[in-house]
């Protein structure tokens, strides 16, 4: 299993040439489980109150479609994720990024993600 960052969601649902060609060999790999954290909900909704991103419906329609369009299995944010993303080094200020972090590190999965902050993370797997 692999958990995608909030933007790699987005350009797998928009645009696929944004993600690397690492990412784009994994997506074709057969039987690999893709994750996506709840809290990219609350992000990717976020983004289209403040109008930095449009949906072509509500965030409440568009999310679930998502994750039933990509088969992608929906990862809750735990009281011990919540937590741990309070205890991780302080490389990387962005809350709800230190959410998805904390989510790989708790079931022990990579990270999907070009942001290079969250990629220092020694105890993070990750990908790009």
């Amino acid at each position: 299993m692999i958990l995608l960052d909030t933007c790699v969601l987005l350009w797998l649902a928009h645009d696929t040439s944004c993600l690397s060609e690492t990412a784009r060999r994994k997506m074709d790999v057969p039987n690999e489980q893709w994750a996506i954290s709840a809290i990219s909900a609350f992000e990717v909704g976020q983004k289209s109150l403040s109008k930095k991103l449009t949906l072509p419906m509500t965030v409440e329609r568009w999310f679930p479609a998502m994750i039933r369009q990509h088969n992608l299995v929906e990862l809750p944010v735990t009281v011990e994720i919540a937590a741990r993303a309070t205890l991780l080094p302080d490389l990387h200020r962005d809350p709800i990024d230190r959410v998805l972090i904390a989510t790989a590190m708790t079931h022990d999965i990579p990270l999907i993600s070009p942001d290079e902050a969250i990629r220092q993370y020694p105890d993070l797997q990750t990908l790009w």
